[in-house]
This record gives structure tokens, C-alpha cells and sequence, in this order.
């Protein structure tokens, strides 16, 4: 058979799928798009305001603030996407190479984009020495939950199509083997986390700016099952697989006040500081990244259900209930200690209870656009939700604001970008902190949902 024939086959399957879960409100899927687009514009917020404003930071060790829903959120919204991109495979091989060509343009991408290839935007050079390079990071992380959860959703598809009863376990059962792998995956990194022995350690420091550079340091651990920021698991086997070379050299555990008098801010570090806060760690590593797996098996479970219940009733209810259980689950492990909330380690009440805020959220805007019909007020989100990638590229990640401030007047720092956040917003509130606030909101995010409505007027996107 025609292979050419095939992706059209498929491509038309997928549109009539779509047509399908649509055919009732030709608005549902904007909550998906919305979602999407709330995730991208918070981590703008987070990434380019958070320095200021550090309640939407990340935390620096334990608790959640704002920045913490980030990556959660992200890996929810794919696994409800796999869901409904997989509502019926008519050609295994050729959905089988789809998820393996996404996965590896989502590497691709990621490496170069948090690798340390680009300086943007404060840095006017390029290039990143391969010794020292950078292997995980945000997209990496959805790449590897990606390829796993597809995969298993390719593998267990029975229920396609199907109307389920509304019983609350009918949908549990249909997918009973995905529910099987992620609690598989559960202990693997429950027994990781509390079970492997970590060593002493050391590292070299290479920061220019510290007057330890080129340093040596030893830390002592030799213990299991710590959660604390020197002698985790989750560092432990990054430490071991990846090359402490090729780590995060930025991590948020800086900011703690171990290390530094300005916590929860960012500052020098104090003259007592501990030997660790100087040394790297991967946020997106490997056996974190384990966990986080978790995220996407429920996102794909909140796509089972907007397949296969009839009525937006029974799936607000499934949706709330589930959302809520998952949250008051997270808060209490966290708040009576038995596991506290932690987005480096990607902890399992960070899990619930991102999970749980994601489920929620995502019921929101079901309700509001999907069947209040206040479309138009989401408008810019929907808009970033569509061209996604690209809004992450240019904005989140700075690629649009190095290329301005690569065209300045006698000084790297006399260009448009540090202009306008100057005299439009800094000095007109005479206040940093909100004259920042309001550049990210209008300056970026405003602007970008501006753009991207303009590409989709034009039939213009960026998917992998």
C-alpha cells in the first residue's frame, strides 16, 4: 500500500475524530487551547517577573508557588491531547513513527534551547561547550513523558469510541493496564527515592562571578532516603548518569535561606552558605522525570473522559471530584509531613496536587467557554494555545527579545527592549517591581496573544 496513502488516511481520521468530540459545541476545543495557552503565558510571567515578584517564583526547596504549576500543567495538557489525537489508529506502524518523530524534535528543540547554546537575552553570543552541556529541561521532560504515555495509549486502545456508563470506575477499568504502568512507576521511584544509598559527593565550582571558582568541594552525605537539597536520590542518579557537568548550574535551592540572606530572593550568598548551594542540580532529571510521567497518565485520563461520556454534567462531575481528591490528597501528605510538596524532586503530593489544580482549572474553562460560552474574553490565550510552540520559543524562552537586543545604540544595554521597560513602565509606575509586572503582561504576553492571533487569521502554525 502507498505509504503517502496512509498519512492521508490518518490525517483524515484525525480530522473527523476531531469533528466528532466537536459536533455538539464547536468550542470545546478551545478549553484546550485556552489551557495551553494559560500554561505558555504563565511561564512568561513566572520566567521574565518572578525575579521581582518572588510569590510567583519557583520555591526554593519545598512548598509550590505559582511557577511550580508550570511544568504540571504542561505535561496535564499533553496527556489530554495524546488522548484525543489517538481516538482511533486505523495504521499502528504510522502512529508509532508519529510519536517517535515528535519525541525526537521535542529533544532536538529542548537542547537547543536550554542547553546552553543561547545566551539570550542579556548575552549577546552563542554556543556551548559540549563538555558542559545541559541534557535535560523542559521539553526533554515532555519528550520522555510523551514517548511513554503515547506508546501505552497506542498499546491499551480498546475503549475507542465507546459511551461509557456513567458508573466512576467504568473509565478506570476500560484503562486499567495505563493505571497498572503508572503505579509501576510510582514504586520504582518511591523505592529510588527512600531505598539507594548516597555517597559523598564532590564538584568543581565554574562560575566566573564567585570568588570560588575553580574550587573543589566535597559534601558529605552517606545516607538513604533524605529528602533535604545536598544528598537526594533524584541528584544522586543524575549525578551518576548524566555527569555533574551536565547539569542545572542555576538551581532554585539559591534562594533558600541556607544559602542566602535575601531569601526568598535572589542575592549573594552568605559567608556561612553550605558547600551545596554552589553546586549544580538537574530540576528536570531523570528519576523525577519518572514521576512526572504521572502527570500526563492522569491528563490522558481527563481525555478518556471527554471521549467517552456523553454530556457536560457527567464529565464536570468526573473531572471535579477526581480534581479535588487529587489536590486535598497532595495537602495532606504535605502538611502532615509524610511527603512534602517539591517540585525538584517531583515529590507524589507535588504530583496530586498539581494534578488536581490542573484538573481543576481545565474543568473551569470547560464550563465558561464550553458551555457558558465566554469565548471572547479568553481570546488571547486561545490564540497562544494555537501556535503554542512558537509563543514558548520567542517569548518563554527569550529568542525574540535577544534578536531586538542584538540592534542597540552605543551599549548592549541601550536598546528597544530595556527602553520601553524603562520609560513606559518602569518610570510611569515608578515602581520595578509592578512597572516589570506590567511589561510581562502587556509587553509579552498581550503582544504574543496579539501575534499568534494574527498567524491563526493566516492559517499559520508551528506544531511538531
Amino acid at each position: 500500500m502507498d505509504p503517502h496513502s496512509n498519512q492521508r488516511n490518518l490525517i483524515i481520521e484525525e480530522r473527523d475524530d476531531e469533528r466528532e468530540i466537536t459536533s455538539k459545541k464547536a468550542t470545546r476545543v478551545a478549553s484546550l487551547d485556552i489551557f495551553r495557552g494559560l500554561t505558555v503565558a504563565m511561564m512568561i510571567l513566572v520566567d521574565d517577573a518572578g525575579g521581582e515578584w518572588q510569590s510567583i517564583g519557583h520555591a526554593p526547596w519545598n512548598g509550590c508557588n505559582l511557577a511550580d504549576f508550570v511544568m504540571p500543567f504542561f505535561l496535564f495538557i499533553v496527556g489530554m491531547s495524546i488522548a484525543l489525537a489517538f481516538k482511533r489508529i486505523p495504521n499502528l506502524q504510522l502512529a508509532i513513527r508519529k510519536v517517535i518523530m515528535r519525541t525526537i524534535k521535542l529533544l532536538f528543540w529542548g537542547i537547543i534551547l536550554q542547553g546552553g547554546y543561547s545566551h539570550a537575552p542579556d548575552k549577546l553570543t552563542y554556543g556551548v561547550d559540549i563538555k558542559r552541556i545541559r541534557w535535560c529541561g523542559i521539553l526533554q521532560r515532555i519528550a520522555l513523558a510523551y514517548l511513554i504515555v503515547a506508546l501505552l495509549e497506542i498499546a491499551t486502545k480498546k475503549a475507542a469510541f465507546k459511551v461509557l456508563p456513567h458508573r466512576c470506575w467504568a473509565i478506570f477499568k476500560s484503562y486499567c493496564l495505563q493505571w497498572i504502568v503508572g503505579a509501576c512507576l510510582l514504586v520504582v521511584y518511591l523505592a529510588t527515592l527512600y531505598g539507594i544509598y548516597v555517597p559523598d559527593w564532590d564538584f568543581t565550582v565554574h562560575n566566573v562571578d564567585s570568588p570560588d571558582d575553580g574550587k573543589h568541594f566535597t559534601i558529605k552525605c552517606g545516607v538513604r532516603g533524605k529528602l533535604d537539597p545536598p544528598c537526594n536520590a533524584v541528584g544522586y542518579v543524575d549525578r551518576v548518569i548524566l555527569g555533574i557537568n551536565h547539569m542545572y548550574h542555576h538551581p532554585a535551592w539559591r534562594r533558600s535561606k541556607a544559602c542566602t540572606a535575601s531569601s526568598l530572593y535572589e542575592g549573594p550568598l552568605r559567608k556561612d552558605a553550605p558547600a551545596w548551594c554552589q553546586a549544580p542540580f538537574e530540576p528536570e532529571g531523570l528519576l523525577s522525570s519518572i514521576s512526572a510521567v504521572l502527570t500526563t497518565i492522569i491528563g490522558v485520563h481527563h481525555g478518556h473522559v471527554l471521549i467517552h461520556l456523553e454530556g457536560h454534567s457527567e464529565r464536570l462531575k468526573h473531572w471535579t471530584l477526581m480534581g479535588s481528591s487529587l489536590l486535598i490528597l497532595g495537602m495532606v501528605l504535605h502538611f502532615t509531613s509524610a511527603i512534602p510538596l517539591n517540585k525538584q524532586l517531583y515529590s507524589f503530593s507535588y504530583v496530586c496536587l498539581t494534578a488536581g489544580a490542573a484538573a481543576l482549572v481545565f474543568s473551569a474553562f470547560y464550563l465558561l467557554v464550553d458551555i457558558w460560552g465566554w469565548c471572547s474574553i479568553f481570546l488571547p490565550l486561545e490564540c497562544i494555545g494555537m501556535n503554542a510552540m512558537l509563543v514558548f520559543v520567542m517569548a518563554a524562552e527569550d529568542i525574540f527579545a535577544g534578536f531586538i537586543n542584538g540592534w542597540y545604540y552605543n551599549d548592549p544595554h541601550n536598546t528597544l527592549v530595556y527602553w520601553i521597560k524603562k520609560h513606559v513602565f518602569i518610570k510611569v509606575w515608578h515602581s520595578e517591581r509592578v512597572g516589570i509586572l506590567l511589561y510581562v503582561i502587556f509587553a509579552e504576553i498581550l503582544f504574543w496573544g496579539l501575534v499568534a492571533a494574527i498567524l491563526h487569521k493566516r492559517g499559520i502554525y508551528w506544531k511538531l
